[in-house]
């Protein structure tokens, strides 16, 4: 196909605008200091996070092959901190129609495997069939008739424990294609300056609609009744005139009704009745491409040469439970794996990050504070006892979690957490790209770099109890084991 002068030229400045930060993400993610949030959404004056609650899905939508649950959005903690939260279940043979949003998200695989695709626009076809886009083939009585040949944006493979960055108004679909329900959670960046609608979650479907239905639900083995609102509405073509859409699609009138699934009533989330087909590389070639994208990206140190190179060749997804990839690891007691910008090049894009926390039993997550973001966390497995403290050294949350469950920590608010007997894991994500912590105690904290005789006299201490407030923990950061499985520590006094 040929490609005109205009084409041309607006390719170019696509490549300009990407690569000198004028869009809005990139530029910020680029430039903005990492002590400093992006530019968010609703002024911080407007909340006070004086209680704090553990909090669970409250409705949910039925489809086809699958569920959609719904943490409520208008959940005052989830307002101030400008992020929305869902949770979806993709059953075996499940296709979650292709949509986008008007937020950036990061979705944590939490159980399952399957294929999925972002598809960026302008970004080349690079999966083909056949070289050619189609070919004539004749007919029984002489006449012809086009077949076309496929091609379509990458296709990945996902995997439990993955990270799936996703930016405001690209398009994404997923397909489970194992034996096991996939568990998805997803976090909504509401606030993200991105965003310019409103401050709430929109998700706009290209493909079939929203069906809920009312019942009960067995939840980890305790049957509890789910509050629904009626959720009703179908994709973004339904509300386009099937004459017009005929014509632009370049097919009848009846394929254009189709294309609005007026009459479909299978959901989101669809089965799909013998297997999806579609072309992706072998296993082998998938293994050397995923190497070949980490070398790159350590290559170019996050510099762009064009569009292909940056944003068509985005890696979109990460493994954060790869348990080689801690940042943090005590044997006894645990480990800490994050999950930034730094890391993961597309988090500038949605300027947001992760960690992934695994505790074992009875061990602590040290005291520590976010410096520059809101902490959302959603736990994984076991259960953790969590105290979190504000400004006023007034505790706004002390309770235990167990799994399914949401807690907002805000950004400075002081937070501890500790396992119970089964050990404790989650993931958080973070509104920032680059989240920093300041721990209070351990090595690198707070009070480690602060001289003895301030300890002394701040807390009204002797010498020898400031050495040891400074120096007991020895070379432990971030996780802590249990007193009891410490080692002798044996201090000597100048």
């Amino acid at each position: 196909m040929a490609i005109t002068n205009s084409a041309m030229l607006a390719l170019s400045l696509s490549f300009l605008l990407l690569c000198h930060g004028s869009l809005a993400q990139l530029g910020q993610g680029q430039e903005t200091s990492p002590w400093q949030g992006q530019s968010r959404f609703r002024g911080q004056q407007e909340c006070r996070f004086e209680r704090l609650d553990a909090v669970q899905p409250t409705r949910r939508l039925q489809s086809e092959a699958g569920v959609t649950e719904f943490f409520d959005q208008f959940n005052e903690q989830f307002q101030c901190a400008g992020v929305s939260i869902r949770r979806r279940i993709i059953e075996p043979s499940g296709l979650l129609m292709p949509s986008y949003s008007n937020a950036p998200r990061l979705v944590y695989i939490a159980q399952g495997r399957g294929i999925t695709a972002t598809i960026f626009p302008g970004c080349p076809e690079t999966f083909q069939s056949f070289q050619q886009q189609y070919e004539l083939q004749r007919e029984e009585g002489g006449s012809q008739r086009q077949l076309f040949k496929d091609e379509h944006q990458k296709v990945h493979r996902f995997r439990e424990g993955d990270i799936i960055a996703l930016p405001a108004g690209v398009v994404n679909w997923c397909y489970n294609d194992g034996d096991t329900p996939v568990i998805a959670v997803t976090v909504f960046d509401t606030s993200n300056s991105a965003n310019q609608l409103d401050p709430h979650r929109r998700e706009f479907l290209l493909a079939g609609s929203y069906q809920s239905r009312r019942g009960q639900q067995a939840y980890e083995g305790q049957s509890r009744e789910w509050q629904f609102e009626e959720h009703t509405g179908a994709n973004i073509l339904s509300g386009f005139s099937p004459d017009w859409l005929a014509e632009a699609f370049g097919v009848n009138r009846e394929v254009a009704r189709k294309l609005q699934s007026q009459d479909d009533r299978r959901g989101e989330i669809v089965r799909v009745r013998h297997g999806l087909q579609f072309l992706r590389p072998s296993v082998r070639e998938e293994q050397h491409e995923q190497y070949s994208e980490e070398r790159e990206e350590r290559r170019k140190g996050g510099q762009c040469n064009g569009l292909e190179e940056m944003y068509c060749a985005l890696k979109t997804r990460e493994n954060i439970n790869d348990p080689t990839r801690a940042d943090v690891y005590t044997p006894q007691g645990g480990r800490i794996t994050t999950l930034n910008s730094q890391k993961f090049p597309i988090l500038n894009l949605i300027q947001m990050s992760a960690e992934r926390g695994v505790l074992h039993r009875n061990a602590f997550h040290a005291p520590h504070w976010n410096i520059n973001a809101h902490s959302i966390m959603y736990v994984t497995g076991g259960r953790g006892r969590v105290q979190i403290v504000n400004n006023q050294g007034r505790t706004v949350f002390d309770g235990e979690l167990h799994r399914g469950q949401v807690l907002v920590i805000p950004q400075n608010y002081a937070v501890l957490k500790r396992a119970q007997s089964e050990g404790f894991e989650w993931i958080s994500f973070k509104t920032n790209n680059n989240a920093m912590v300041n721990q209070i105690v351990g090595k690198a904290s707070a009070l480690r770099g602060m001289p003895v005789d301030v300890l002394m006299n701040a807390y009204r201490i002797s010498r020898e109890e400031a050495l040891r407030l400074k120096f007991n923990r020895g070379d432990q950061m971030t996780v802590f084991t249990p007193r009891s499985q410490e080692r002798p520590f044996n201090l000597a006094l100048p």
